[in-house]
């Protein structure tokens, strides 16, 4: 009777066991394909962008890159699309110095600070050895430990700026998403600048932007014109994009999210075959949209 009890216990321990183990791994199925399917929906929602832009412009119900958000739902989803242009970006390699050393005051450094960094900048990517006063080039880099060296030649990603001499992880997290190395331009375009690249405006105290921020939200929202801002007469940009920015924020009712940013060029005209081409395509961070939707009843 003993051994029967002692039998009895072993087999109900692995029992318990084994529906222990197969309900991990149907959780973790389950998660697996939520992810898939907000990954699956975040991708859609940029293509449907990118269709949108396609159209021609006659076509008066296509999508601008006015940065707008776009917001729609399904059954047990919710997404957010929102287009933009590189040129409301800072490009690290064409922006003016007054512009770029703006963007580094605006995050907290010092004068002196920031003209080494823009000293720093300027060495990495122009082709000589000549040190600039307050700059770094190969032998202070060696000096320094660090065991690369400046390119001598244009960023060509925004993550090589993580490399210049003076750039630590936490001043590049606050500069990423202000820069950019696609639009070609010496200035920005304030229609479509964040608050944080508006800053950088020489003179741009805090309260006029976010004045002109109000502005142009309500612009946006009466299909109105956007306003210029004062400040940026010398530098402002416009015309025709040449890289569009496209960010998706999907999230399902389960809780899983998951946010797509892309970068993309319409060539159309020059290639039916190929109406865009895509130049930048990653997982973006998380942000207070998605972390509202999580909390929203969803079906009601």
């Amino acid at each position: 009777m003993v051994l029967v009890l002692w039998v009895l216990m072993l087999l109900t321990v692995i029992a318990g066991s084994y529906v222990s183990s197969m309900r991990t791994e149907t959780l973790l199925a389950r998660n697996l394909v939520a992810q898939a399917q907000a990954r699956a929906l975040a991708d859609g929602a940029v293509q449907r962008g990118i269709h949108e832009l396609l159209k021609p412009p006659t076509d008066t119900g296509g999508w601008k890159a006015d940065g707008k958000p776009r917001t729609w739902e399904g059954d047990g989803f919710r997404i957010r699309l929102i287009i933009g242009d590189e040129s409301g970006k800072i490009d690290i390699n064409t922006a003016s110095d007054t512009l770029l050393k703006g963007l580094f005051l605006s995050v907290g450094l010092g004068e002196p600070e920031s003209i080494a960094l823009l000293d720093a900048v300027l060495d990495w990517r122009d082709p000589d050895e000549a040190r600039r006063p307050s700059g770094a080039e190969a032998a202070e880099y060696a000096a320094a430990g660090k065991k690369y060296i400046p390119a001598n030649a244009a960023f060509e990603v925004v993550e090589e700026f993580g490399q210049v001499m003076g750039v630590s992880p936490l001043l590049y997290r606050k500069l990423q998403d202000a820069l950019t190395v696609l639009s070609g331009q010496p200035g920005i375009n304030p229609a479509l600048a964040s608050r944080q690249v508006l800053l950088a405006i020489p003179n741009a105290e805090a309260n006029l932007v976010d004045n002109y921020i109000a502005l142009r939200q309500d612009a946006l929202e009466s299909a109105q014109p956007v306003p210029p801002f004062p400040l940026a007469s010398d530098i402002a940009q416009s015309g025709q994009p040449t890289a569009y920015t496209l960010r998706a924020e999907a999230a399902l009712s389960s809780g899983e999210s998951f946010v797509r940013e892309a970068v993309v060029t319409l060539t159309a005209k020059q290639n039916t075959r190929r109406p865009y081409t895509v130049l930048s395509w990653k997982e973006g961070k998380a942000s207070d949209f998605q972390v509202d939707m999580k909390a929203m009843d969803f079906g009601k």
